[in-house]
């Protein structure tokens, strides 16, 4: 039984699916997100797999659990291996152009911001995107701030790479959203 649930995660990592090896817990987000979101608590969890590689854990928190794209959300990725911050910012400024934004003079405003918010990672850090009632977008890395984006529109596009009808993994926005 081991074997095959093995070969079955590793078949879906390497046609390129997000394979859900974490288990769901409802439960109260930690304290610097109710700091931004009163009553946070967990919508749904999964792990994004690019080929063979675990990349990160991510957990969706709202209000009560209850996701709506129109109130505070925050997400949170725990990596699972070394990327570099650039590398980061750069991947999310990609995603956000093919999602079909292509007003350049934005896009590159808001990939120069995210280049110099994103620090590099480590399969200790836990970065943490906040939409906030202002719609501003406040980044924190281990819990501590480390820079916002006041464009209501870049908070849209960004957490549309994770939760919006287009994300390029499915089976992880399902398991965001609380939807497997």
């Amino acid at each position: 039984m081991r074997k095959s649930l093995f070969l079955a995660a590793l078949i879906a990592s390497l046609i390129g699916f997000s394979f859900p090896v974490m288990a769901y817990a409802r439960g109260a987000a930690p304290s610097y997100i109710k700091a931004y979101i009163p009553k946070a608590e967990i919508v749904g969890q999964g792990r994004l797999t690019y080929m063979v590689w675990d990349v990160y854990d991510a957990t969706l928190y709202a209000p009560v659990g209850r996701y709506s794209e129109k109130r505070p959300m925050a997400l949170s990725l725990r990596y699972l291996r070394n990327l570099k911050g650039r590398d980061i910012a750069t991947t999310s400024a990609e995603e956000i152009r093919a999602q079909g934004f292509n007003d350049e003079v934005t896009l590159a405003s808001w990939h120069e911001q995210m280049r110099r918010i994103f620090p590099d990672v480590t399969n200790t850090t836990v970065l943490t995107g906040i939409r906030t009632t202002k719609g501003e977008t406040v980044f924190l890395q281990n819990g501590r701030k480390i820079g916002t984006i006041t464009d209501a529109r870049f908070g849209t596009y960004f957490f549309d790479i994770w939760l919006g009808d287009t994300a390029k993994k499915p089976d992880l926005r399902n398991r965001l959203l609380g939807k497997f």
